[in-house]
Order: structure tokens, then sequence, then C-alpha cells
């Protein structure tokens, strides 16, 4: 399973690079606008800082022809631009003209498991089911995940599913159960994916240990 960021921040990017576990990252216009500066020069410095990796950049039109206009705009960035599309009627119609144009897509806001085959049918590289939103509003984001997992299983789709509105470890753990091909989360499941109480435990018993060893001997 690959790991990405769902963040636009340099900083936590920069910091999961160097753990070494980072895949990719996905922003979406909200995250961009939190960091305060111009999406134009933003883009840039993240696309830099990931590459090669995946960065999902979104678009803001509504409709199809200033979709596929943003999106080739976006794609000439650089190569590691993955262009993210609403699931809209006029989102598929552009999923399907930019993926005969070589450019790699993400439909974002899946929410059902015929809004992910749409989205695969037309050739989108990635699909990004909510778990998260779902959950919210008490249903089971989980159970959507394995739901797309199955029947993308059953026709052999080559797009690939993005976990994506993540809110916990658990989260993590149970569509890494399923097979999922990515997931992708804010910075904070990220860090937590290291933490428990019987690492900190074992790490401080080590620690009292050895220090006991060195006062017999002296050192």
């Amino acid at each position: 399973m690959k790991i990405y960021l769902d963040t636009a921040n340099l900083q936590e990017i920069e910091t999961a690079l160097k753990w070494g576990v980072l895949d990719g990252v996905t922003t979406n216009p909200t995250l961009i606008a939190r960091e305060g500066r111009d999406p134009d020069i933003h883009f840039k410095d993240i696309l830099k800082l990931v590459y090669p990796r995946p960065v999902s950049l979104e678009v803001v039109s509504e409709d199809a022809e200033g979709m596929i206009k943003e999106a080739r705009e976006l794609s000439n960035l650089s190569d590691n631009v993955v262009v993210k599309i609403p699931m809209t009627p006029d989102g598929i119609k552009a999923v399907t003209i930019l993926s005969n144009e070589g450019i790699k897509t993400n439909v974002t806001l899946i929410f059902t498991p015929m809004q992910a085959l749409l989205a695969a049918k037309a050739g989108a590289t990635y699909v990004s089911p909510f778990m998260g939103r779902l959950d919210d509003r008490g249903w089971d984001g989980v159970k959507l995940v394995e739901e797309i997992v199955d029947i993308f299983w059953n026709y052999d789709f080559d797009t690939e599913i993005i976990a994506a509105s993540t809110r916990s470890v658990r989260h993590v753990k149970e569509v890494a159960l399923l097979g999922v091909d990515i997931v992708t989360m804010p910075f904070k499941v990220l860090k937590q994916m290291f933490n428990h109480p019987l690492t900190d435990e074992g790490i401080e018993r080590f620690k009292s240990d050895w220090q006991a060893l060195q006062q017999k001997l002296g050192k």
C-alpha cells in the first residue's frame, strides 16, 4: 500500500520525505488556501519537493470545458502532476477527454461504488472515496472502499483506489487489510502510526537498564 499525505504544507511534506515513507501528495483548494501563498508558486514548490512522486492538484471550474483547460495548464507544470476532477457529469466528460490525451486524473468526492465505476470506465488514473465524510454522516466509509476494491477486482480496472478523508490510524489499518492501492492522510494521522505506549515503555526500560549497567561499571 502506498502512503500519500493529504496536505499542502511544505514542512509536513519534508518531514515525511525524510522518514522515507512518502509515496505521493494530494491537495485540494482548501488545503492550498490554508497556506496563504500564491497557488501557482506553491504548486511548483510542492511538485519540486515531491518529484518524481505524484501530486494531485485540483481544478476549480465546474464545467467540462473549464476543467479541461485548467487540467492542461496544471499538467504542463510538471510530469508528476495528477489533476483532481470532481465526480459530476461534467467531471466525467472531462476525464474521458483528458485520459485520451494522456493526462493523469484523480476523480475526487466519491461516495458510492457506482460513482467509482463510472470514473474507472472514463479512464481515471485514480478514484478517491471519502471515508471520513461518510462516517461523519453515519455511514460506513471503509465499507465503501471495500465495495470499490471488489468491483475493480472483478473487472480488472487499471484505475487505482486512493482511500481518502482518512480520520484515524484505524481507517488506515482497515483499508490496508482490504488491499487498497493507496491511502492519503493528514500529517497527524501519519505521525500517530508510529505510536504505541508499549514501544515508549520498552525504550524507557532499555535506557534505564543500560544506564544502570554503565553506573555499575563506573563509566
